[in-house]
């Protein structure tokens, strides 16, 4: 079963080592995320409708809002991945536009091949985390030079997905949606917007490239990470609280989108 090795999370967002095999559902994230191979055999994940390799030489780069999945080949060894979600408003401290990295088109393809520089970074980045050392500053020498190495970041633009979203009926039910935490049934959501249930989700895949359920999820997820993270409260009242009908039902939908155990995660995220 896949196991994280190491878990740091802070304003940058959040930084796992994953030993990973076992696949996961196909999710999003609201963050810029890049996966670099640091162990074991070559692997791969779906972006979008691509299969993207993860190689010792090639990185996998995921948009916010870009469904992806991990695809596990079980005739193969693990591979040990350091993955990155990277908040937008983090990025946006070094450069204005880079805030753009939470809309969709920040990264130009799924994959892409990693230069000397980047690797010794990933390097040294898994080396003071499984050391429990500082290592927001070497996060952000390893962000920079993904950024340079795999975007247009002189010229791109400064957004956000639900500012992009071209139908101002999903502009406002994506507000809602986030603010609810995704607390929200679709139906009502549909309702509220005025549309039948068929032409809503037409409308909000057209508007985010996520079906409605994707998006849920997503922001289902963030909150469970959170309060995972918090460590103040029992791992089965979070699950509680995010409407799961049993504590199991809660840890395999956590496990599904993180790749870990909601119990796994808490046990090695550094303090």
């Amino acid at each position: 079963m896949s196991s994280a090795l190491r878990i740091s999370r802070g304003p940058f967002g959040r930084v796992a080592l994953l030993d990973m095999d076992r696949s996961l559902v196909r999710h999003a994230h609201p963050h810029c995320h890049v996966l670099l191979k640091m162990g074991g055999d070559d692997t791969q994940f779906l972006v979008g409708d691509r299969l993207a390799p993860l190689t010792d030489t090639t990185a996998v780069l995921v948009n916010a809002w870009e469904t992806h999945a991990y695809v596990h080949d079980p005739a193969r060894r693990n591979a040990v991945i350091l993955a990155l979600y990277i908040e937008p408003t983090w990025l946006h401290a070094f450069r204005r536009n880079w805030a753009a990295s939470g809309a969709p088109g920040f990264f130009a393809g799924a994959a892409g091949d990693v230069t000397p520089r980047i690797r010794a970074l990933a390097r040294t980045l898994v080396e003071a985390l499984t050391q429990n050392a500082p290592h927001e500053v070497l996060l952000s020498a390893l962000m920079i030079a993904v950024i340079e190495r795999f975007t247009p970041w002189r010229s791109v633009g400064v957004s956000s997905a639900a500012e992009g979203a071209p139908d101002w009926r999903i502009r406002r039910a994506l507000g809602r949606l986030i603010d609810a935490g995704g607390d929200m049934p679709v139906r009502d959501l549909a309702r509220q917007s005025g549309l039948s249930r068929t032409h809503f989700f037409r409308l909000f895949g057209r508007s985010t490239g996520l079906t409605p359920h994707v998006f849920l999820n997503m922001l289902r997820v963030e909150r469970a990470v959170a309060g995972v993270a918090a460590r103040d409260e029992p791992l089965a009242a979070i699950g509680d609280r995010l409407g799961f009908a049993s504590p199991t039902q809660f840890s395999r939908f956590f496990r599904d989108h993180v790749s870990v155990s909601p119990r796994a995660f808490r046990s090695v995220l550094g303090g």
